[in-house]
């Protein structure tokens, strides 16, 4: 019997990125159900993002906040020729960003280890002692402060390029709510914030009172303290980071857990 046999699985990333997870969620025997909690889209203005990344090469680090991140912001390059220069160092929160650094060719990648966030990123040696240093962060629309906050205090000029912004999803919910009611969810998947409140809007109250009771694995302790907030009681697995690999470890913990041999 595989790992995850038979465990119904909720992926709420958006359209585009979750089958990789799927796919590997149906190897190890699970039935993985797709509901895109956010949609991705374009930043609400351009031309800033276009004014921030003129003169890269006027900075020493670029800090690449998710796998988004790294698509958005060089899809928008290529729109209008804006080219990397090679003297620019790459640094990556997590696994994701630095895969999808390396399929476009990238291949000296700064990355955490162990837990893939920003206090990680912030523990390493090269981002101690930043006096004069210039920093570009790609993110989205609204992301957290602290790393540039903190990259700040310790000597470094900080400079974000948002690159995109999550919105609602327009997906209908009812195919959802009907699959919740028949046979039940084991477990649902969340990667942030956003998409956790997006997902609990869109359930309304009979949903709602499905997910507070259903296991969420989520990202990091900011996720964690939102699900809370909201009043879900069901266990709360939290992953090392928002990569495929540890989102499946987390479920295979928690399930061995269940069912020890």
């Amino acid at each position: 019997m595989s790992d995850l046999a038979g465990l119904k699985i909720l992926v709420t990333r958006p359209v585009g990125q979750s089958q990789g997870l799927m796919d590997q969620l149906t190897a190890l025997g699970a039935q993985p159900i797709h509901f895109a909690a956010v949609e991705i889209v374009e930043p609400r203005d351009i031309a800033s993002f276009k004014a921030v990344v003129a003169d890269l090469s006027g900075y020493h680090w670029a800090i690449f906040i998710s796998p988004n991140a790294v698509t958005r912001a060089f899809n928008l390059m290529q729109g209008f020729g804006q080219e990397w220069p090679a003297t620019l160092r790459m640094a990556a929160i997590g696994r994701g960003s630095a895969r999808e650094l390396k399929r476009l060719g990238f291949t000296d990648i700064l990355v955490p280890e162990g837990q893939f966030d920003s206090e990680s990123l912030l523990s390493m040696e090269p981002f101690q002692d930043m006096g004069g240093l210039r920093i570009i962060v790609f993110r989205g629309e609204g992301g957290r402060e602290l790393l540039g906050d903190t990259l700040k205090t310790r000597g470094a000029f900080v400079q974000y390029a948002e690159c995109y912004r999550r919105a609602a999803p327009s997906a209908d919910v009812s195919g959802l709510l009907r699959a919740w009611a028949r046979n039940g969810l084991d477990a649902v998947i969340v990667t942030s914030v956003e998409g956790l409140h997006h997902l609990y809007d869109a359930l309304g109250q009979v949903g709602r009172q499905w997910l507070t009771k259903t296991p969420l694995v989520v990202v990091g302790a900011r996720l964690k303290d939102a699900c809370l907030a909201l009043g879900l009681k069901g266990p709360l697995l939290v992953a090392a980071g928002a990569d495929d690999e540890a989102l499946i470890a987390a479920l295979l913990a928690w399930h061995a857990g269940k069912n020890p041999l």
